[in-house]
C-alpha cells in the first residue's frame, strides 16, 4: 500500500541513488540544501516499508515549485506518481500556497495534465563552456538586499532565502548591472568544482543587451568551466548568442502551472530545474 511521508535525512542516500537512474547528477547534499530550504515539503513515497519514490520542493509565498519527482521503474503507470504530486499540492495549499510550477519533460506533460497543470511555455536546457569576451555594461559583484529587492519587484514573490543560502556560498557567483544609478538586472552561477549551473538571471523587460553582458561577464568567470543553463525558448537573440559561443540544447523541458500562473515581463534564466 503507498503512502508519503516527510523526507528525513536518511533518506538522501535513496534520493540520490533514485535520481542517478535519470542521470540527473544529484548527490546527498543536493537534497539537504532542498531539506533547509523546506523542511516539510519535501517527500518520499512508500510502498509499505519500501521506499520507491521522492518529490521536492520549494514555496515563494504563494508560489510553491515542484522539482526533482520521480518514482522507480517499476512502480510507474501505477498510480503511485499521482499520488506523490497531489499529496505535495495538498501539503502547499494547507500553508495558503495558490499556484503550483514545475519543469516537465515534454513526454510527461499528458501526466501532469491529467493532474490538473496547464502549459505555459517551453524552456532549452543547454550544454557549453565558459569562455573569455568583451563586456560593455557597468557590471559589479552585488549584495544580498539589492539582489533580493530586484529579484522581488521583478518576480512578484520574495525569494530571498533561496537566493541567501546561493550568495552566502563564497564558490558561487553573483554580478549586477547598473545604469544611471539604477539596476537593470542580476545574475547568478553556482559553481560546483570545474562545472557550473547559471541561474538565475533577471533583467528589465526589452533588455536583452544588460542580460547578455551578464552572462558574457560570468563565462568569463568561468573560461574552461562545463556550463549548464535553462532559457526560455522565446529569448531567441540571447540564445543565439549562446549558440554562437558554442551551447548545444541538450534537451527541452515545458513549464507548467497549477492554478493561476505567476507571469511577470521581464527577461528571465532559471535558477534550476528544481526551484524555478
Amino acid at each position: 500500500m503507498f503512502y508519503v511521508r516527510k523526507m528525513i535525512e536518511e533518506d538522501f542516500e535513496f534520493a540520490a541513488h533514485l535520481t542517478d537512474t535519470m542521470s540527473w547528477n544529484l548527490v546527498e547534499e543536493d537534497f539537504k540544501f532542498m531539506l533547509e530550504l523546506e523542511p516539510d515539503g519535501c517527500f518520499v513515497l512508500l510502498d509499505d516499508s519500501k521506499k520507491v519514490g521522492i518529490l521536492t520542493a520549494i514555496s515563494f509565498g504563494q508560489l510553491a515549485w515542484l522539482g526533482n519527482i520521480i518514482v522507480s521503474e517499476s512502480y510507474r503507470e501505477r498510480g503511485a506518481g499521482s499520488l506523490l504530486v497531489k499529496h505535495s499540492i495538498n501539503h502547499f495549499k494547507s500553508k495558503g500556497v495558490q499556484t503550483f510550477g514545475l519543469y516537465s519533460y515534454i513526454n510527461r506533460i499528458p501526466f501532469y495534465r491529467r493532474l490538473g497543470f496547464n502549459y505555459d511555455s517551453e524552456f532549452l536546457v543547454l550544454r557549453g563552456k565558459g569562455s573569455s569576451s568583451q563586456t560593455k555594461a557597468s557590471i559589479r559583484e552585488a549584495g544580498i538586499d539589492e539582489i533580493a529587492f530586484f529579484d522581488r519587484q521583478c518576480f512578484g514573490l520574495s525569494r530571498r532565502k533561496l537566493l541567501e543560502s546561493i550568495l552566502l556560498d563564497p564558490d558561487n557567483l553573483c554580478y549586477i548591472s547598473i545604469e544611471e544609478g539604477h539596476v537593470e538586472g542580476f545574475i547568478v552561477a553556482k559553481v560546483y568544482g570545474e562545472t557550473a549551473e547559471v541561474g538565475p538571471l533577471i533583467c528589465q523587460y526589452g533588455r536583452s543587451d544588460v542580460a547578455i553582458d551578464l552572462l558574457k561577464a560570468v563565462l568569463n568567470r568561468l573560461n574552461g568551466f562545463e556550463v549548464t543553463l535553462c532559457i526560455p525558448e522565446k529569448e531567441s537573440i540571447i540564445l543565439n548568442v549562446l549558440m554562437e559561443s558554442g551551447f548545444k540544447e541538450s534537451f527541452r523541458v515545458a513549464r507548467m502551472y497549477y492554478g493561476q500562473p505567476i507571469i511577470k515581463d521581464f527577461i528571465y534564466i532559471a535558477e534550476s530545474l528544481e526551484r524555478g
